[in-house]
Parts: C-alpha cells; sequence; structure tokens
C-alpha cells in the first residue's frame, strides 16, 4: 500500500463505491478502495454463441451459495423467504442487474407522513434530484423525459429502447383500460455513448453483457477514476475495520489474493458493501467499545432488512411478439398501482416492468414461469412452442415495510465461513401479511393488462425464491441517533469519520429497483463530504 495516509478508503467497488470514489478524486481527494473480488471477465459472457444458455447459468451464476467463487461469502437463507444474490468484483451487483433504471418517486420519501407506517427518510426526492440527473449522464441512462408518474424535470440523455410488439401491444391496452404506462428507463445505451455501445438486444442483460451496451462501474467509472489517481485494489477480502484511541476509524485490516494480512489506512472510511455486506463487517469489526458491531449503539445494525418480493406474470399470445429477444431491461413500465389506496387492504404498491422471456431453455425454468408451472414431461414439446416468442412477462418490484424481525446476523456454524474462514451472513426474512396482499392485487391486475392486449392465458408464478437481488435497510439512515445508525450524508453517528452510502441505510425499501438511488445517495454524500471536508473528523 502507499506509504502516505489516504484521505478515504471506500470498501466495495459496486455501484455506490464507484460513484464515491470517482467524485472524490476529481474533487482532490487521494482515494484508495478495496474490493474482495476481481474484475469481470466477459469473454465468458457468451450471448453471442449457441452455448450461451447452458454456460450462462455456471458463469454467471446469482446465488453466491452455488457460485461459490472465492470472492463470496456464504449466505444463510434457511430463515428466509427469499434468496439474497449478489456479485462481488468490480461493479458490484450491476455486472448482473437487468439495468431497470428507477429513481424512487416523491411519496417513496414520505411514507410515515403519508401513509402512517415506517419511516420518512431524513432526504427529499427534491434533495436527490440533482444528483439523479448528474448519474444519469454519468451511466448512459436510455429513457423519456416527461413521464406523467414523476415530478417534471430533466430526462435521460439518450432516448428509449424500442417497445418491440409486445410493448405495443400492452401500451394499447393500457391506453384503453386508462392505466399509466411509459418507455422503460434502462441503464442500457440506444446509441454510442461514451464507452457504452448500442444494444443488439439479444435479452440476455441478466447474465454478464457481453455486447458493452449495458452501463455498470467497471465500465463507467472505473477507467477515468483510475486514469484520475484512483487506487483499485482487487481480491482484498475486508477481515475488520480499526478503530484508534479516538473512538475513528483508521483503516482496515485485510486479506489479499494470496492470503497475506496488511493494513489499508485512511483518514475517513466509506462502506458500500450492500445490505448485507455491509452490515456483517460491521458485527467482524466489534470491539470493547462496540461489543454488539462497531456504530451500533441503536441496536439497528443489520436490522430492518428489506428484499424486495418479485413476482412475474406472463401472458400467452397466438402470434409471434418476437419475446426471444429484445432488452432484459424493461421496455415499458406501469406505476398505475403505485401509491397507497387503502380500499385495497395494504399500504404503498408496486413497479411493473414488462420484459422479453428469452429462449428456449429459459420456457423451462423457474424465473420467470415458478416452480409450479413447470411443462416436462408429456406434450413438453408444445408447451415449448406456446411459450417461445408468443409470451410477454411483467415484472413487480414490491415495496415491502422494514420489520426488525428481518435482519442479517453473522452465521454461528463454524462450517459456513468464507474463503479465508470469516463467519459467513445469515438472513431472518419474513414477508408480511402486507405483502402477501399486494402480491395478490398486483398479480390480478396484471391479468387484466395482458389479457386486454390478447393474450389467451396467463401465467402467475407463485413466489419465486431466487430473486433477493435488492438488499435494503439494515444500517437505517435517521436524524436521531438512538433510532438510526448514519445521519442523512451517510455518516454513521457513533463513529464521524465512518460513513456509509449503500442501499443499507434506506428506512424504507419503495417499490422501485434501486440503484438510481443507490447512486444518486453516493454523490449527494460524497458532495457533502467534499463541502465539509474541512470539518471532517480525521484519523491521523
Amino acid at each position: 500500500m502507499a506509504d502516505a495516509i489516504p484521505d478515504v478508503l471506500v470498501i466495495g467497488a459496486g455501484a455506490s463505491g464507484s460513484v464515491a470514489v470517482k467524485h472524490l478524486v476529481e474533487a482532490g481527494f487521494d482515494v484508495v478502495c478495496l474490493e474482495q473480488g476481481g474484475w469481470p471477465d466477459y469473454s465468458k459472457a457468451r450471448a453471442a454463441h449457441p452455448d450461451y444458455e447452458l454456460t450462462a447459468g455456471r458463469d454467471w451464476a446469482w446465488d453466491p451459495n452455488l457460485r461459490k467463487s472465492p470472492s463470496d461469502y456464504p449466505i444463510n437463507d434457511e430463515e428466509s423467504d427469499i434468496t439474497a444474490l449478489n456479485w462481488n468484483g468490480v461493479g458490484g451487483g450491476t455486472v448482473m442487474y437487468a439495468a431497470h433504471w428507477q429513481r424512487n418517486m416523491p411519496s417513496d420519501f414520505r411514507v410515515r407522513t403519508l401513509d402512517g407506517v415506517a419511516d420518512d427518510w431524513p432526504i427529499t426526492y427534491e434533495d436527490l434530484e440533482p444528483y439523479y440527473v448528474k448519474v444519469e449522464r454519468d451511466w448512459g441512462v436510455s429513457g423519456l423525459a416527461g413521464d406523467t408518474a414523476f415530478p417534471p424535470g430533466e430526462g435521460p440523455p439518450m432516448p428509449p429502447v424500442p417497445l418491440g410488439e409486445m410493448g405495443k401491444r400492452v401500451a394499447r391496452a393500457h391506453n384503453e383500460l386508462g392505466w399509466h404506462w411509459w418507455p422503460g428507463p434502462n441503464a442500457i445505451a440506444t446509441r454510442p455513448y461514451g464507452r457504452l455501445r448500442p444494444c443488439v438486444q439479444r435479452a440476455t442483460c441478466l447474465r454478464g453483457c457481453a455486447d458493452g451496451a449495458k452501463a455498470t462501474p467497471d465500465i463507467m467509472y472505473w477507467p477515468d477514476a483510475i486514469n484520475k489517481g484512483a487506487k483499485l485494489y482487487t481480491h482484498a477480502r475486508v477481515k475488520r475495520l480499526l478503530m484508534n484511541d479516538q473512538g475513528l476509524v483508521e483503516g482496515a485490516l485485510f486479506v489479499d489474493k494470496e492470503g497475506h494480512e496488511a493494513v489499508q489506512k485512511a483518514k475517513v472510511t466509506i462502506l458500500c458493501a450492500n445490505g448485507v455486506g455491509t452490515p456483517r463487517l460491521l458485527l467482524l469489526s466489534a470491539n470493547d467499545q462496540f461489543p454488539d458491531g462497531l456504530a451500533n449503539s441503536s441496536g439497528l445494525v443489520g436490522k430492518r432488512l428489506m428484499m424486495h418480493p418479485f413476482g412475474t406474470v406472463v401472458g400467452l399470445f397466438e402470434d409471434d411478439l418476437g419475446s426471444t429477444q429484445g432488452i432484459w431491461g424493461q421496455h415499458i413500465h406501469c406505476l398505475e398501482f403505485y401509491e397507497t389506496d387503502e380500499s385495497r387492504g395494504f399500504v404503498r404498491g408496486a413497479k411493473w416492468g414488462l420484459q422479453p422471456t428469452g429462449g428456449p431453455l429459459a420456457m423451462t425454468q423457474a424465473y420467470p414461469w415458478g416452480e409450479e408451472n413447470a411443462i416436462w414431461g408429456e406434450g413438453f414439446q408444445e408447451q415449448v412452442k406456446r411459450r417461445l416468442g408468443h409470451s410477454a412477462m411483467w415484472g413487480f418490484i414490491f415495496e415491502d415495510l422494514p420489520e426488525e424481525h428481518n435482519r442479517v446476523e453473522l452465521d454461528p456454524d463454524p462450517n459456513n465461513v468464507d474463503s479465508d474462514g470469516l463467519p459467513g451472513a445469515k438472513l431472518f426474512y419474513k414477508m408480511s401479511e402486507n405483502s402477501l396482499r399486494m402480491i395478490d392485487f398486483h398479480q390480478k391486475r396484471a391479468q387484466e393488462s395482458l389479457e386486454a392486449a390478447g393474450a389467451y392465458e396467463t401465467v402467475v408464478a407463485p413466489q419465486i425464491r431466487a430473486t433477493g437481488w435488492h438488499l435494503l435497510g439494515t444500517c437505517k439512515m435517521g436524524d436521531d441517533p438512538a433510532t438510526s445508525v448514519v445521519d442523512r450524508y451517510g455518516r454513521c453517528h457513533d463513529i464521524p469519520n465512518l460513513y456509509i452510502y449503500d442501499g443499507s441505510v434506506w428506512p424504507t425499501s419503495s417499490g422501485m429497483n434501486p440503484t438510481a438511488t443507490i447512486a444518486a445517495f453516493a454523490l449527494w454524500g460524497a458532495d457533502h463530504l467534499v463541502k465539509q471536508r474541512r470539518e471532517q473528523l480525521v484519523a491521523a
């Protein structure tokens, strides 16, 4: 490591870490980032090859318990209704995200005020709006300004992806129903943009983009950040944060790829390790001052886990919709039923995204069809023929409310450890009655949508377990140190030179794909750190 102590240490090179590093280094900070994984190997993203469907699940598995890379840590989900999915490496989970780029709605920041449940965020949509605009330019987002569900303002820098036949058909149906729809915003290029190439619409976004069209930090952020002086160390697993006698974090103890321990000191430390990895590291770093984990005087580190229950409804159509291809982002989205309506019997709502259904093997898999809708056995070929290219899928992001019994802990099982012997994470997560009512309502409305578009049959997937892409809420943000872990800028109440910028700080989960807001909040936090650099307490 460098002899001079850097201004900032960032742990995690995903969506939040990359945004923070680039902004800070551009502002003149000396920044080091430790990332436990490596760079994505896009030579293994074989969307253009006949073996794509056979190799994608092997080389781009979402579940770390199945992937078992040396960079991963095990996540015990035996007590969870949903399996946590992530990817450890430069770019983080975005390497395998569908690239739906959704800002949170203004109401998402005021849930307590509007609906009498959960908590308000200590910041507002208006606070983040200029940061949304900035990160959308940096990432290269495609879409269309003027979405009637959102406040007016600047839209994405690129035009939206083509609607395709299925998008046009469902959009016409929504016009007839009087329901909202809008071209879906996606972090997917529709024309050359910086390092991005235009999407060729293979519908393979979730397994690493082979064509360089999907905006991920390894492409859009890290080359510039490194050129400007940021230092990124890969295969550097942090074992614990280190504190000095003044109660400040002075850096991190980590293990390199060869298994050698080293210390990286820094004046300020920022955690960007997602809603499971960040509380895990805080708990691993317990000491005499914080026996229950760093920054945990509120007792909320690891608590209030939110994972966005996910569901799908697929429509089957007589004619070919071309849904083997397209983008596996969203062609259109629908926010008709996003806000609370007390007559429905639950609070909050969900975002719908209309997506293709993929190639031949995708016709047989639990996602998006559900285990209960398997087609193996007699009539298999006919069932594949009915589905392949003749189906369109609504996928839902359901808002789940924060509950303290939904949580992340260190796994006490001595056999459930990572490749360096550190305890894995254990999840406790149960869907609430509010979530179950919400799911039922939205699935029924989606059936109506697809039937209005001409579907002769709809297939509802019961809860698909392996859909925990969004890991939120485990280090709550708030103004009161007694009831939150960090303040409105991500600074830990207990440790003034320790910050958290990832999705773990969310007080509520919204019903949106979270990357846009994670990136905007990271920029908001980093910008605040720049502005108050002279007042910032630092480790010597």
